[in-house]
């Protein structure tokens, strides 16, 4: 890092200590690196992908702020996983739990930069709970288009479905960099058919994904009641099951029990092996700290990793709680006893009870319009639901200050354009409709009790 990176980083990273507390500076920033600023896009390292989500989710906003002030201008902001071997604002203190491992930027899968370089089998813990699954991923990715064709992959939210996905994707990227891979929601693949058919070029978007050696769809129960997206996918079904190409898909229900789904697409996605991945059982979620913990380069012993199995059911809360244990240890220079790790996850139970979380928008909204959440995330675009949709993003966005990535998979795995678009909206009729932010307000008073 040259001199002018080092100084205007170091600038930046004095402002935002003095915005945020001791113990999120320590573990967020201080390890934190300005690589290059070039045509207004500034890339950052950090040492851990965990890092940069937490980044991404909770300061994002804070560090282009800081950078528009000291550059002035409006800077765009990339986050990498990397490790800086020193950083210009305290290099006396080094992290207590080992160096951060390295990793590379995310492989370029296809047309798509989608696919997490750590999805991989090896990162993923196993257990009875998705081990069917497991294999059978595996035995796809080895052989792709050869057997269970397609896959299909079923369970609740947070329970791995996308790792395994995206870890079929990597072994046969890895395998041949030259097949043609296309990793996409079903709500992009939605949004491609009705802008091809509005440009009237379908011919281009049928080449492309029926060209496909391997096509993975996430959540495909959302194309439900959109016959032309049907159509579409029953033909690309068909054409890659002829040439030999591999199909993936995923859902939170078995096709069966996908409402508004036509039976011949049903009976296409069942003609392959549907397996379910169940939630974690205690021993999972153990295993899946310490894979955690391994990856990102802290060490904890088996016993405070049943701790934090022990307090967090939800898959997704487990590196919340992993983090929060690191960083009481790292911020007080103390060893990673049992007794730290309780006295940590005990204080942020007491934090929990008092910050709102993204389950608490949705409920509040969906209670304020009296709709249900499975509405608020389905595929109906009546303008009542709309309505609630666009509102909800703009309170995920503004409480919370999740990325539109973040807030696209919690609503059903719309696209961040999407909810760009209606946090935008939301944004200017706030302003100019009195009816709409007494509304917002309704529902952020709720919210808050």
């Amino acid at each position: 890092m040259n001199d002018t990176l080092s100084s205007l980083w170091t600038s930046v990273l004095q402002e935002i200590q003095s915005e945020v507390s001791q113990a999120n500076f320590f573990t967020l920033f201080k390890h934190t690196a300005l690589l290059s600023l070039e045509d207004n896009i500034a890339t950052i390292a950090a040492p851990s992908s965990m890092i940069i989500n937490l980044l991404e989710k909770r300061y994002l906003p804070v560090i282009k702020e800081s950078l528009k002030k000291k550059t002035e201008k409006d800077i765009e902001v990339i986050l990498i996983a990397k490790a800086v071997a020193q950083t210009t604002h305290d290099e006396s203190t080094t992290p207590l739990f080992g160096k951060a491992e390295e990793i590379k930027k995310p492989i370029q899968i296809g047309h798509l930069p989608r696919v997490r370089p750590d999805f991989t089998f090896a990162t993923l813990a196993v257990s009875q709970s998705n081990q069917l699954a497991f294999v059978s991923a595996q035995t796809v990715a080895q052989n792709p288009g050869a057997s269970y064709n397609p896959l299909f992959i079923y369970g609740p939210v947070g329970v791995g479905k996308t790792h395994l996905m995206q870890a079929i994707a990597n072994e046969v990227y890895r395998a041949d960099p030259n097949r043609k891979i296309v990793y996409i929601t079903s709500e992009e693949f939605t949004n491609e058919v009705v802008e091809a058919i509005r440009s009237n070029d379908t011919a281009r978007m049928k080449r492309r994904f029926r060209s496909a050696s391997l096509l993975i769809i996430d959540d495909v129960q959302f194309i439900a009641g959109k016959d032309r997206v049907q159509e579409e996918l029953f033909h690309t079904f068909n054409s890659l099951i002829d040439t030999g190409g591999q199909i993936v898909l995923s859902s939170d229900r078995p096709p069966s029990e996908i409402k508004k789904l036509e039976a011949r697409l049903s009976s296409r996605f069942a003609g392959g092996l549907t397996v379910d991945v169940e939630a974690p059982d205690f021993e999972m979620r153990t295993a899946i700290v310490l894979k955690k913990a391994e990856k990102f380069g802290f060490s904890i012993t088996m016993d405070v990793a049943k701790i934090i199995a022990e307090r967090q059911q939800d898959v997704r809360s487990l590196e919340g709680a992993l983090l929060r244990v690191v960083t009481e240890a790292t911020t007080k220079q103390k060893e990673l006893t049992q007794e730290l790790a309780e006295k940590a996850l005990r204080g942020g139970e007491k934090e929990a009870s008092s910050v709102i979380h993204a389950d608490d928008i949705i409920k509040s909204t969906c209670d304020f319009f009296s709709i249900k959440p499975t509405q608020l995330k389905g595929p109906k675009r009546d303008a009542a639901l709309v309505k609630a949709r666009q509102i909800t993003m703009f309170l995920l966005k503004k409480e919370l200050g999740m990325t539109y990535v973040e807030i696209g998979n919690i609503l059903g795995g719309r696209d961040h354009t999407t909810i760009m678009h209606g946090v935008e909206k939301m944004e200017l009729l706030a302003v100019d409709q009195s009816t709409l932010s007494e509304e917002i307000r309704g529902i952020t008073k709720g919210l808050r009790g």
